[in-house]
């Protein structure tokens, strides 16, 4: 039951995190494509962990410095718009996943055979 609304809660801060990116004015975080993955609190909602993904690698330690000085601007309105007891502390934390996962679908969509000489052998042709 309580994990049910940890999710929920989870749920709402990334939303209301996604909406309030767009109002910083940092140049890091406002000039950079940033979105929000995941973001995990702990049970006692003290600390929030946020996973953040960045279109331009290059600019991404930038953006997370930017981030990092946006946090108490972005845990103020947090708790202004949430209804919560305590409003958590926030982690910006890198995420990779989505390039990750676009470099594996890369790799299946470009599937060398092992054995070149296999090639022109299909399962099908042995009925």
């Amino acid at each position: 039951m309580a994990n049910n609304r940890i999710g929920r809660i989870n749920d709402e801060i990334q939303r209301e995190l996604a909406s309030l990116l767009r109002s910083v004015k940092d140049p890091r975080v406002s000039g950079a494509m940033v979105t929000i993955t995941h973001v995990d609190t702990t049970a006692d909602l003290r600390y929030c962990r946020v996973f953040v993904s960045v279109l331009d690698k290059d600019k991404e330690k930038e953006m997370m410095k930017g981030l990092k000085s946006a946090g108490g601007y972005l845990r103020r309105e947090l708790g202004s718009t949430l209804n919560l007891r305590y409003t958590p502390e926030l982690q910006f934390i890198a995420d990779d996943s989505i390039a990750y996962g676009a470099h594996i679908l890369d790799m299946l969509h470009h599937v060398k055979p092992a054995n070149p000489e296999n090639e022109n052998i299909h399962p099908e042709d042995d009925k």
